[in-house]
């Protein structure tokens, strides 16, 4: 189970520690006053909340129980030589302060969700349900048992796969997420806070969601009420079909707070698929970094929208760079998918499998071209820079720069650009620092301070310019949108 703080408040993973108390149940909501009719008002139309009851009982049987063993080391405290069980331990334990220990070894249990894909016994639940679980148990509706088999997992997407040696089993059909709308109806069945077999129903809040550090999952975002426990359990649209799995909540407290998130099934499904060939996710690599398309940015470079990914950064040997993609494209569409925002790039080239050979459609220097890409491997390796130097002014931006010397260019391994020495007026409104190395105007390569001049001087009628610039070790456009 991760926590994931933001603004005060927490994406919680759904797992629960086998541990933790169970909350009372509240009381039933007290019955509504009626009122008296008004007269000559129009007769309103009566809709009925759905019946759940039908779904629950066909496609609830192949909705399972997880519980895992975990072995975790940490230093003991208590009386060397003494046995729990002797008389005098009771009274050192409670008079006299506990002797650390060595480095022990302890067993922690809890317990998630996850339901039945397969007849002879696949199951599907969230990675963190099962990570580093040195036991899975499975626990059918029926009150059987049986120990899985991880068969694999993927953090990425926190999706796992299971499995145990049984047949004939219930399974849930699969959905498409493609085809749910916001406001339908859907339920969830899981453990809460290990309450088996507990059923929950709400409606989709929100599509597509992107949380922090879940780039390659568009989540689907509902107000069901699941809490830990519920992590691994299928979300089911109105036709009994999954078309998610339940993985994190929102919360300030640590349980439910109206705002869950589900992976969509087919995200699952080909996570599934490849853990079930091969035992590992295979993802395609560009080797971009890339940033949102703001309405200053997309002026400056000449789009009618605020629409695509910038590339800010290009790994070198990557796929991207032998396909000539350079710093300060826009890309507009991959294989043939629009990209609508920069969120969507990273699951459409995840999507595709390495050494496959793609068109990508670029905006540079103010047309589109199409580019060939064969896509790397995706791995954790990232690249880049540092910062130091002097000064001298440029124009309307309110920046004050220096050349690079050569030692600093080493140090920072970049072979052009200038040392940002102070910031005022546009640029400090833009973000811009002083120690940040300005490596291009409107995608032009910065070859020293007059060359950086010239290039603002050319832009000087520009409402917006875009500076790529180098900091630590990232890099990022800024529109610096210039005074008037």
């Amino acid at each position: 189970m991760f926590d994931l703080v933001r603004k005060a408040a927490v994406l919680i993973t759904l797992l629960y520690p086998l541990a933790a108390c169970s909350q009372p149940a509240s009381s039933p909501p007290a019955a509504p006053r009626s009122e008296p009719a008004a007269p000559q008002a129009a007769s309103a139309t009566v809709v009925a909340l759905p019946d759940f009851s039908a779904l629950v009982e066909k496609e609830g049987p192949a909705v399972v129980n997880i519980s895992t063993t975990q072995k975790i080391r940490g230093r003991a405290f208590g009386f060397p030589g003494l046995d729990p069980d002797d008389p005098f331990y009771e009274f050192f334990r409670r008079f006299m302060p506990p002797v650390p220990q060595g480095p022990q070894e302890f067993e922690t249990h809890s317990l998630g969700s996850g339901f039945i894909i397969s007849p002879d016994g696949y199951i599907l639940t969230n990675a963190h349900v099962v990570d580093n679980a040195t036991e899975v148990v499975v626990k059918l509706t029926d009150k059987r048992t049986f120990k899985a088999k991880i068969v694999g997992k993927d953090r990425r997407t926190d999706v796992a796969l299971l499995k145990i040696e049984a047949k004939n089993l219930p399974t849930v059909p699969i959905g498409d997420p493609n085809k749910l709308k916001v406001g339908e109806w859907v339920v969830a069945i899981g453990s809460p806070y290990g309450f088996e077999n507990s059923v929950t129903a709400g409606i989709v809040s929100a599509k597509g969601r992107n949380l922090p550090g879940d780039g390659y999952v568009p989540f689907i975002q509902t107000d069901v009420a699941v809490n830990p426990g519920n992590s691994g359990g299928p979300l089911f649209n109105m036709r009994g079909e999954v078309v998610g799995i339940n993985a994190q909540i929102y919360s300030r407290t640590g349980g439910y707070m109206g705002l869950s998130f589900a992976i969509p099934i087919d995200v699952a499904m080909e996570v599934a698929n490849q853990l079930k060939t091969s035992g590992k996710v295979s993802r395609g690599k560009l080797g971009v970094v890339i940033q949102e398309v703001t309405p200053d940015l997309a002026a400056s470079f000449g789009l009618k929208e605020a629409k695509g990914a910038v590339v800010s950064q290009v790994e070198p040997g990557s796929a991207a760079e032998k396909a000539g993609i350079q710093p300060g494209d826009v890309i507009l569409k991959f294989d043939g998918r629009e990209v609508t925002d920069s969120s969507t790039l990273p699951r459409l080239v995840g999507s595709v499998k390495p050494g496959a050979k793609v068109k990508v459609e670029v905006w540079r220097e103010r047309k589109s071209r199409e580019l060939t890409v064969t896509l790397g491997e995706w791995d954790d390796n990232a690249t880049v820079a540092d910062s130091g130097g002097e000064g001298e002014e440029a124009g309307r931006l309110g920046v004050a720069v220096s050349d690079l010397t050569p030692q600093q260019k080493a140090r920072l391994r970049v072979s052009h650009g200038v040392l940002v020495q102070s910031v005022s007026g546009p640029a400090e409104r833009a973000g811009v620092q002083p120690g940040d190395v300005i490596l291009a105007v409107n995608s032009e390569k910065v070859r020293d301070v007059a060359h950086f001049a010239r290039l603002v001087k050319q832009n000087q009628d520009a409402r917006v310019i875009a500076l790529l610039i180098q900091r630590g070790r990232m890099t990022l456009f800024l529109p610096v949108r210039l005074a008037e």
